[in-house]
């Protein structure tokens, strides 16, 4: 079989020229909507709570932020991070097809709760969302 292609360089070249033609009809036919969002919306809450370390800030700010936060709609699951900086970070990622926009809003509205839980130094500088 080789061995008629290499003695047949046209019929390799129209072979060649069929197969990449018909590899174009197929990317140009095939339907998108089939396949999932790659990434999903994903929004971000941090808060830093100076001279606090990762065990404070779990404590006092992540769990109390995480309470009011779990059960956002459309929410898939979430990360947190706490740092000995007093840093700390929730990342919530979402099911495919909510937008970003809705996926923030509904967030910030339970995140917004969870503020007068908060120690006062957090409450006061407010807990910015992404």
């Amino acid at each position: 079989m080789l061995k008629t292609f290499i003695e047949r360089p046209v019929l390799s070249t129209v072979v060649s020229i069929v197969i990449v033609i018909l590899g174009i009809l197929a990317i140009t036919t095939l339907p998108v909507t089939q396949y999932p969002d790659i990434a999903p919306p994903t929004v971000q809450v941090s808060a830093n709570y100076p001279g606090a370390n990762a065990a404070t800030v779990l404590e006092s700010v992540i769990i109390t932020i995480e309470q009011q936060i779990n059960g956002v709609y459309g929410m898939a699951y979430l990360t947190c991070n706490a740092s000995n900086n007093g840093s700390a970070r929730i990342q919530l990622f979402f099911k495919p097809g909510v937008t970003h926009d809705t996926a923030s809003v509904n967030q910030h509205h339970h995140a917004r709760r969870a503020t007068a839980l908060l120690p006062t130094f957090l409450y006061t500088s407010g807990v910015p969302t992404s």
